[in-house]
């Protein structure tokens, strides 16, 4: 299982992995992913992306950005771990990383979003496992039968 050790942020030279995980993991369209990053390189966005390392290769990225218009709230957008390295603990382990780094920088609470859907059951568990609570739930939110599913935690 990984450590804080094996969690960095991420680096130019990681994006080729993390698009491959995006990809692996059907997580968004790979493509959409330079016009994603490219303020986290520049420092023209607050984001945070973070990697996780095993034998030195990124296996799961993270990206979260503050919630605009709230003081000390930020969003979990995306965490995705290679699909050979899910439950292995990498993905718990990220989640401590980040909420250490934004506990470190004063945020206040971290919110996740996902999807409603039976194929998303495991994702929705994984998160309240880990001290998430379902918040809000929206109804059709991404498509019909596709609730967004708000997920909450204070740090």
């Amino acid at each position: 299982m990984p450590d804080a050790r094996q969690i960095r942020p991420a680096l130019e030279a990681d994006v080729p992995f993390i698009r491959e995980i995006a990809e692996a993991t059907d997580l968004f369209p790979s493509d959409m992913l330079d016009d994603m990053i490219s303020g986290y390189f520049d420092g023209s966005l607050r984001d945070i992306w973070f990697v996780s390392l095993l034998d030195d290769r990124p296996v799961s990225f993270g990206f979260c950005e503050p919630e605009r218009m709230t003081e000390g709230t930020w969003n979990l957008l995306a965490l995705a771990v290679t699909p050979d390295n899910q439950s292995t603990g990498i993905g718990a382990a990220m989640m401590r990383y980040i909420e250490a780094c934004l506990q470190k920088i004063g945020a206040r609470v971290l919110i996740v979003e996902t999807m409603g859907t039976p194929e998303y059951a495991r994702t929705r568990a994984f998160y309240a496992r880990n001290g998430y609570v379902e918040e809000a739930r929206i109804r059709d939110f991404y498509e019909a039968g596709g609730d967004k599913v708000v997920f909450w935690k204070r740090l």
